[in-house]
C-alpha cells in the first residue's frame, strides 16, 4: 500500500486563544457524504503517545507549522488547563484531517482510568479504533480490557506501535506481547528497516518496497534489497496467510499453498475488507519524533477502516420509548445526532461536540434536544426546542466554521443552552431518542463546601455546568449528613472537577466525608417525660412514661399505646408519638437518626386547661432522651454489598485487603477468561477511597460495584 497524501494547507490562526474560536477563523473541513468520513478513536494507556502521534500526523499534512509539546501545553488535543497541569489528556478531543478527499476525524481519548467516561464517549462517536502501544512501556491490562470491549461490539481495529526509535524501545517484544494479548489476527503490515542501529524506514510486506524516513518525510519508495527481503520473508508469509484466511475466495489458500503468487492487488483488497469487517488487525511501527510511519498509517485509516455507511447505528426510539424504526446513515434521512462531549467556553458559552448518525445539520435550524435515562446520575429527563445558530468543525479546542454536517460526521455546536453530554438532537417535528451508552459508576466521594454563603449560589451554578458535560460525575446532597458530595471516578477526576469549579470563580474547600451513621438502643429502657411550665396565663402541662426496646435490623419504628383509664386524652396520644419521632430524627447520642425501635406509651398525666399538642410533643421527646440516658445507645454504620471483578493473579491480594477492611467474604465465582468475581459485605467507611486503592492493588485492572445492604453495629474500639 502506498500513499499520495494531499495536504490541507489551512492554518490555525491561534493555538487555543479566543481569536481561533471566532467566526473569522479558517474555514473547517466539512464532508459532503458519509462515504468521505472515517471516525477513528485512538486508544491506549496514558503516556503511550496518542497525542504526540496526532501532532505528527498534523505536521505531516500541513495542518500545523510545528509539532506541539505536552510539557509546554501546546498540543492541539490537550489545550484544557487541567490537561496541561496533569501532563496528560483528561478529555475527548477531535482532530480532523483531509487526506485524498477523505475526512479523517481522529478522536484523542484519555488513557488514564479516571477518565474512562471520555474514552467511552470517543468509542460512541467512532467507527474504528486505533490502539496505540508504546514500544518502550508495552501494553497494560486496561488496554487489553478495552480491546475486549471493542471485540465484543465488532469494532474494526489496528495497532500503532509508537516510540520505536527510542533507545529503550523493544519493538519485537512489544509486538509479541500485542499478539499474545490481542490474538493471532494481529499481524504486522510493515516492518522496520534499520541502518547502523537506527530505524530509518519501513518495508511494506505486500509490495516489497521501502519508504525511507532518514530525511524526515518519506521519499519515493524503493524496491527492497535481497537482504531486506530475506529478513522479512517469515513476516510476509504470516501476513499473506492471515489475509487469505479471512478472504471470501476459498480457492486462494489452495492456490497459495500450491506455490502460486497471489496478485498484490487481490491481497490488498482482501486485507482492506477484513480490516473493515473487524476480523484482521494490522500493526504499524510509528514515531511521533521523526514522523516514521505517518503516511502508511493514514493510508490504513483512509483505505482499510470503514466509513459510517458500513457501521450500524444505535437503537432509536420516540420520546415515549417506542421503537422509531430503523435509521440508516443517510444525509437525507431524519435527523438523529448525539452530544458526546460538553464544555463551557468563556467566549461562546456551552459548546457541544456532536456525532451525527442520520440526517444533516445546518446552521439556523430548529432542533429538539432530549435527554432521558440518566436520572440516576443527576441528569433529569428533559426535552427542549432550540435553534442551531453556529456550526463548527473542531480542531482540538479551536472551532472553525462549516456550512453543514452530514450523517456520519462530527461537528461542534455553540450556545445550545440545555444540551448535556448524552443528549439526542433531532428534528423539532420528529423528536427522537438514541439509546444511552454504558457509563461506569463513580465510586469515590468528595465532600465540598463553599467558603462563604455568597459562594453557595456560584457553586450551585458552576456544578450544574460541570455536571452537564460529565456523566461520570454524580452530585448528591446527602439528606442525613447534609454534605454536598461529588461522586468521582478517582483522585485525578476529582482534581479536574475541582479545578474547573475554581476556574469559574467558585471559592470552595473539601471536607472529610461523613459516613451517615444511625443510632438505636442496645437494650430495653424506660423514660419519664415531664414538661410543666407556668409563668402566668396559659401554662404547659404534659407528663408521659414510655418503655423502649430495640427491634431487629430493618425493623423500622413502632409506637404502641398501652395507657388505661384515659390518663392521657386520646387527642394527645399522637402528640407523644410526634415528639418521639422528632427526637429520633435529631438523634440522641451523636446526632444521627434513631432507627429500629419500639416505643410503648404506658402512662402519663394531663391537665384540663394547660395540656396541649405542643406540650405532649415536648414531653415525648424528653421521655426518649431520658430513656437514652438510662440505657445504652448503639451506633450503626452502613454496610454495602460489594462485587469486585479482578484478574486471577490479584485475587489473593484483594481478599487479604478486604479482611483488613472488616469485609466479610460472601462468595467467589469464575467469570469469562482468567477473571474472578469476589462478593463481600464491607462497611461504607472502608470504601471511601476504595476506587483508588483497588486500582493500585490490581495494576489498574480491578473494578467493583456496590449497593447499600443494611446498617450494622459499629464495633467497640
Amino acid at each position: 500500500m502506498s500513499v499520495k497524501g494531499a495536504k490541507d494547507t489551512a492554518r490555525i490562526p491561534g493555538r487555543g486563544g479566543p481569536e481561533s474560536r471566532r467566526g473569522d477563523a479558517a474555514a473547517g473541513i466539512a464532508a459532503d457524504s458519509p462515504a468521505q468520513v472515517r471516525n477513528v478513536a485512538l486508544i491506549g494507556h496514558s503516556g503511550a503517545g496518542k497525542t504526540l502521534l496526532i501532532e505528527a500526523l498534523l505536521a505531516a499534512h500541513g495542518m500545523i507549522s510545528r509539532k506541539g509539546s505536552i510539557a509546554e501545553g501546546t498540543t492541539v488535543s490537550d489545550s484544557d488547563s487541567a490537561a496541561v497541569r496533569q501532563q496528560r489528556s483528561v478529555g475527548l478531543a477531535v482532530v480532523p484531517l483531509l487526506i485524498n478527499d477523505i475526512k479523517v476525524n481522529l478522536l484523542d481519548t484519555p488513557g488514564y482510568p479516571d477518565f474512562i467516561g471520555e474514552l467511552r464517549a470517543g468509542l460512541r462517536a467512532a467507527d474504528a479504533a486505533l490502539f496505540v502501544v508504546s514500544a518502550v512501556d508495552g501494553i497494560d491490562a486496561t488496554t487489553t480490557a478495552l480491546w475486549g470491549e471493542c471485540e465484543h461490539v465488532g469494532m474494526p481495529r489496528a495497532v500503532a506501535i509508537t516510540r520505536v526509535d527510542h533507545p529503550r524501545a523493544d519493538y519485537d517484544g512489544v509486538l509479541a506481547a500485542c499478539q499474545q494479548a490481542f490474538g493471532d489476527s494481529v499481524v504486522p503490515l510493515y516492518v522496520p528497516v534499520r541502518a547502523a542501529g537506527e530505524m530509518t524506514g519501513l518495508l511494506g510486506l505486500l509490495q516489497g518496497t521501502v519508504s525511507d524516513y532518514s530525511e524526515g518525510e518519506p521519499g519515493t519508495p524503493r524496491d527492497a534489497g535481497p537482504g531486506e527481503i530475506g529478513a522479512s520473508e517469515a513476516a510476509r508469509g504470516q501476513l499473506i496467510e492471515g489475509i487469505i484466511a479471512e478472504s471470501e475466495d476459498e480457492t486462494l489458500m489452495d492456490r497459495y499453498l500450491g506455490g502460486e503468487d497471489i496478485d498484490t492487488d487481490v491481497l490488498v483488497t482482501d486485507l482492506e475488507t477484513a480490516v473493515a469487517r473487524g476480523s484482521f488487525f494490522p500493526v504499524l511501527p510509528t514515531s511521533a519524533v521523526t514522523g516514521l510511519g505517518a503516511a502508511e498509517l493514514m493510508e490504513v485509516l483512509t483505505r482499510a477502516f470503514p466509513s459510517p455507511l458500513e457501521r450500524g447505528l444505535p437503537d432509536v426510539t420516540d420520546l415515549a420509548g417506542s421503537p422509531a424504526g430503523e435509521l440508516s446513515c443517510d444525509p437525507s434521512g431524519p435527523l438523529a445526532a448525539e452530544v458526546v462531549r460538553t464544555t463551557v467556553d468563556p467566549f461562546l458559552g456551552r459548546v457541544c461536540l456532536v456525532r451525527v448518525f442520520s440526517g444533516t445539520l445546518h446552521e439556523d435550524t430548529p432542533v429538539h434536544v432530549a435527554g432521558h435515562g440518566l436520572a440516576d446520575r443527576g441528569h433529569q429527563d428533559h426535552d427542549t426546542d432550540e435553534r442551531v445558530t453556529h456550526l463548527y468543525s473542531p480542531l482540538g479546542a479551536n472551532l472553525r466554521p462549516v456550512a453543514h454536517c452530514v450523517a456520519g460526521d462530527i461537528c461542534a455546536l455553540a450556545k445550545l443552552g440545555s444540551a448535556e453530554t448524552g443528549d439526542t438532537i433531532s428534528a423539532r417535528e420528529q423528536p427522537l431518542l438514541l439509546s444511552t451508552w454504558e457509563m461506569p459508576e463513580p465510586l469515590m466521594p468528595v465532600a465540598v463546601e463553599a467558603d462563604s454563603r455568597s459562594d453557595e449560589d456560584a457553586l450551585s451554578r458552576s456544578l450544574a455546568k460541570v455536571a452537564a458535560g460529565d456523566p461520570t460525575l454524580r452530585v448528591e446532597r446527602n439528606a442525613e449528613t447534609h454534605q454536598l458530595i461529588l461522586w468521582c471516578m478517582g483522585e485525578a477526576h476529582a482534581d479536574v472537577v475541582l479545578d474547573r469549579l475554581r476556574e469559574q470563580g467558585v471559592k470552595l474547600h473539601t471536607q472529610d466525608v461523613v459516613t451517615p451513621l444511625r443510632e438505636t438502643f442496645a437494650g430495653p429502657a424506660a423514660g419519664h417525660g415531664r414538661h410543666v411550665k407556668q409563668s402566668g396565663g396559659h401554662g404547659q402541662y404534659a407528663v408521659c412514661d414510655i418503655n423502649v426496646e430495640p427491634l431487629g435490623r430493618g425493623g423500622g419504628f413502632e409506637f404502641v399505646d398501652k395507657t388505661v383509664g384515659g390518663v392521657i386524652p386520646g387527642t394527645f396520644i399522637s402528640s407523644v408519638e410526634k415528639g418521639v419521632r422528632a427526637q429520633m430524627q435529631k438523634g440522641l447520642a451523636a446526632g444521627f437518626p434513631v432507627v429500629d425501635l419500639r416505643v410503648t406509651l404506658v402512662g402519663g398525666k394531663a391537665h384540663s386547661v394547660d395540656s396541649s399538642d405542643a406540650a405532649f410533643q415536648a414531653a415525648g421527646a424528653l421521655a426518649l432522651r431520658e430513656a437514652a440516658a438510662a440505657g445504652r445507645i448503639q451506633l450503626l454504620e452502613p454496610v454495602s454489598s460489594v462485587s469486585i471483578t479482578v484478574s486471577d493473579e490479584h485475587v489473593g491480594a484483594v481478599m487479604s485487603d478486604l479482611s483488613g477492611r472488616r469485609g466479610r467474604l460472601t462468595g467467589t465465582a469464575s467469570a469469562d477468561g482468567e477473571v474472578t468475581e469476589i462478593s463481600a459485605d464491607v462497611p461504607d467507611q472502608e470504601l471511601l477511597r476504595y476506587a483508588v486503592e483497588l486500582r493500585a492493588l490490581t495494576a489498574g485492572t480491578g473494578r467493583f460495584r456496590r449497593r447499600y445492604l443494611r446498617h450494622e453495629p459499629v464495633p467497640s474500639t
